[in-house]
């Protein structure tokens, strides 16, 4: 069982990588695998070794190809991870990491900072979008408890329909007073990974970190939790506190990654569910898997964004939807059959 775990997961490395590898190879640079690999040898400490890519070469290979890389590594991977921490905690395997409303509270704090632009001084639109999405949660929960004490999934999941419905007919009032920033708020919308430099990687790197080692080590406490509350807490698991942590450290790191990314959708739900139908739904097998599988289908799929219409670039989006609502109507059926 161990091997296989291990060989499961050295496999999911081996895709990533090749993922990784692939994105930086394409486009017009003329970059070639030896010269990338060599260069990257070169990187490492005590290491000298030529590379034959020219200064020019070198600059897009570390300014521009490889930060747009690693933060789509890291948003796939926080957007995957945050979605089977949701399913978990919701014993649904429709719920991903928009359901309690971040998608739509950032969407309006980045629609609030495009509207007020200049005028706003310091305030951008990362920093909005995050706000907005940590705010969207926070109303979530309160009305939650408000009306049903937050003590089931479904009270949850209607409570963030209700925010989400509410911070979409906001943002649509702004956008139709202040139709000049129409383009931007829908381009951001739709989803890019565009970076300048490094400054977007290292912003999200910490949450990112930070919330994956959390819902990884809850791993065992989610397998717990599938069983029931009642079946939880006779095993001395608090499944109220257990549920609003997770909830709470899966939303900081959906919010961050949106922050910088914009609105990507269905890696939350594709990615864990094909995962479960691999390896069955132990979380501890599962989340890691999920993490590796969910960074390189977002650098994967931002190659097709980059090269399918070049010279013009497909918002990323575009790309995941294309593939995940199919998919989503998939386990919709599945779980029509099947209710959990």
């Amino acid at each position: 069982m161990v091997s296989r775990r291990v060989g499961v997961i050295c496999g999911a490395v081996a895709v990533l990588l090749g993922a990784c590898l692939l994105a930086v190879l394409v486009g017009p640079a003329g970059l070639t695998p030896k010269g990338v690999l060599l260069d990257l040898l070169d990187r490492l400490p005590l290491v000298d070794v030529e590379s034959g890519l020219t200064r020019r070469q070198q600059t897009i290979l570390w300014e521009v190809r490889m930060p747009r890389v690693a933060l789509g590594a890291l948003v796939g991977a926080m957007l995957a991870v945050a979605g089977a921490a949701y399913q978990g905690v919701f014993r649904n395997p429709l719920a991903d990491p928009y359901l309690l409303g971040v998608s739509s509270g950032a969407g309006l704090g980045a629609t609030v900072a495009i509207v007020l632009g200049g005028a706003a001084g310091t305030i951008g639109l990362p920093p909005a979008a995050f706000v907005g999405g940590i705010v969207a949660v926070a109303a979530t929960y309160a009305l939650g408890r408000t009306v049903g004490g937050g003590r089931t999934e479904v009270v949850i999941i209607l409570a963030g329909v209700a925010v989400a419905a509410f911070a979409n007919a906001i943002q649509t009032f702004l956008m139709q007073q202040h139709d000049d920033t129409l383009r931007q708020v829908y381009n951001w919308m739709l989803g890019r990974l565009a970076t300048d430099g490094w400054s977007e990687v290292i912003t999200v790197l910490p949450y990112v970190v930070a919330c994956v080692a959390v819902i990884v080590l809850f791993g065992r406490t989610l397998d717990v939790m599938a069983v029931g509350d009642i079946e939880a807490s006779s095993l001395g698991i608090r499944p109220e506190r257990a549920r609003l942590l997770l909830v709470c450290v899966a939303t900081l790191g959906t919010a961050a990654v949106v922050s910088v990314s914009g609105l990507i959708g269905f890696v939350g739900i594709v990615i864990p569910h094909a995962v479960r139908l691999l390896v069955g739904p132990g979380h501890r097998l599962l989340l890691p898997l999920s993490l590796l599988v969910g960074a390189a289908f977002l650098v994967l799929a931002d190659v097709v964004a980059r090269t399918a219409m070049s010279p013009s670039e497909l918002p990323i989006g575009v790309v995941t939807a294309a593939i995940g609502a199919p998919f989503f109507l998939v386990v919709l059926r599945r779980s029509g059959r099947s209710p959990q």
